[in-house]
C-alpha cells in the first residue's frame, strides 16, 4: 500500500471510531516551541504544576517518545453536551460531564492502532491523551486541525473548540497535512471575559491565574485575592470558550460515555452545598472530577459560596 492509501485508511478508521477530525504531521523536533515553552516555565506560569518542568526534551521531540517515529496523528473528539446544567447553579466544565475522557479516548486510540497494524503490518506506535509530555495543541495545529486562539485553545472554523485532542505517534511515513491560518482577527472576547485576567496577552495564558488551575490542579487553599472572581465555577472553567464566536458552530457529541449523571444537570446551589461523599462518588463515579476528590470539590464550593 502507498502512503496515500495508508493515510486514507487511517482517516477513515478515525471517523468510524467517532473522532470528528484527524490530521497528520511529520514527527520532528518542535524548534520554534522551545523558547516559548522555556519562557513560559521561567515566568512560573505553570504555578504548582511542577510536572510541566519534566521531560523538556520529550515535549519537543516525538522521536524520544517513540523510537524511529515518522508521523504524529492528531485526533479530535467532540464533548459538547446536548444539555447544560441548570441556570444559577455552581458550574462544572462541560468536558467533565461524562466519563473520564482519558479512558474513553485511550481505548479508541488502541483500537485505531490495532486496526493500522492489522491493515498495514508491523507498525510501532504509542497513544497519548493529555497524560504524557506531548504538546497536543501544537501537533493538532501542525496537522491542520485548527489554529491556536488567543485563549490558547485549538480553534476550528467548522467546530469551534469543545473537543479533546489526542495523538498516535507512529513509525510509519504518511502524507502530511498543512497548517491552517489564524482566524481570531481583532476579536478579544476571551481576553475581556476572563474574570481572573489569566489571558495576560493574546495567545499567552498565565496558567497559575486560571480558574481551571485553582479548582483542579492547586491542592492548597485558593488565594483570597481571587474571591468573587470565579463566576460560580467549582470544577474547571469554560468562560473563554463560551464567549468565543467560533463556538456558535458547536454541535452536540454522540458519545454515550460522555452523557452526564442527571443530578449533575439538575443540582441547585443548595444541593451542591449539601453534597456528601457518598453522592459525590455516585455522580462522579467514572468522571474526571474525581481528580479533585470530594475534599477538593467542597473546598471549591465553599470558596465560591463565601464570595
Amino acid at each position: 500500500m502507498s502512503k496515500t492509501k495508508h493515510t486514507e485508511f487511517i482517516k477513515n478508521e478515525a471517523k468510524r471510531l467517532g473522532f470528528i477530525s484527524c490530521g497528520i504531521a511529520k514527527a520532528e523536533f518542535l524548534e520554534e516551541e522551545a523558547p516559548r515553552l522555556e519562557n513560559w516555565l521561567n515566568q512560573n506560569m505553570h504555578g504548582e504544576m511542577r510536572y510541566m518542568e519534566n521531560h523538556f526534551d520529550k515535549r519537543l521531540d516525538p522521536t524520544k517518545l517513540v523510537e524511529g517515529s515518522k508521523s504524529v496523528i492528531s485526533l479530535l473528539l467532540n464533548y459538547y453536551p446536548e444539555q447544560l446544567q441548570q441556570e444559577g447553579s455552581y458550574k462544572v466544565s462541560k468536558y467533565a460531564y461524562g466519563q473520564d475522557y482519558h479512558h474513553v479516548i485511550k481505548s479508541k486510540l488502541k483500537e485505531l492502532l490495532h486496526a493500522i497494524q492489522d491493515e498495514i503490518g508491523e507498525v510501532n506506535g504509542r497513544a497519548f491523551v493529555d497524560s504524557a509530555p506531548v504538546l497536543d495543541k501544537v501537533w493538532a495545529k501542525k496537522s491542520g486541525l485548527g489554529w491556536i486562539g488567543k485563549h490558547s485553545n485549538l480553534l476550528s472554523k467548522q467546530i469551534g473548540s469543545f473537543y479533546f485532542i489526542a495523538e498516535l505517534i507512529v513509525d510509519l511515513g504518511l502524507e502530511y497535512d498543512m497548517p491552517v491560518t489564524d482566524h481570531c482577527g481583532s476579536c478579544t472576547a476571551c481576553i475581556d471575559a476572563c474574570p481572573t485576567e489569566a489571558i495576560v496577552a493574546p495567545y499567552e495564558v498565565d496558567g497559575s491565574k486560571c480558574i481551571s488551575y485553582f479548582t483542579i490542579e492547586l491542592k492548597e487553599q485558593i488565594p483570597t485575592e481571587f474571591k468573587g472572581q470565579f463566576d460560580d465555577w467549582i470544577f474547571g472553567c469554560d468562560i473563554c470558550q463560551d464567549v468565543c464566536p467560533w463556538n456558535r458552530f458547536s454541535k452536540s457529541h454522540s458519545e454515550p460515555l460522555f452523557q452526564p449523571n442527571e443530578k449533575l444537570l439538575s443540582y441547585s446551589k443548595k444541593d451542591w452545598e449539601e453534597i456528601t461523599q457518598e453522592v459525590f462518588s455516585e455522580i462522579f463515579k467514572k468522571s474526571a472530577v474525581k481528580r479533585t476528590k470530594f475534599s477538593g470539590l467542597t473546598r471549591n464550593i465553599n470558596f465560591v459560596k463565601e464570595t
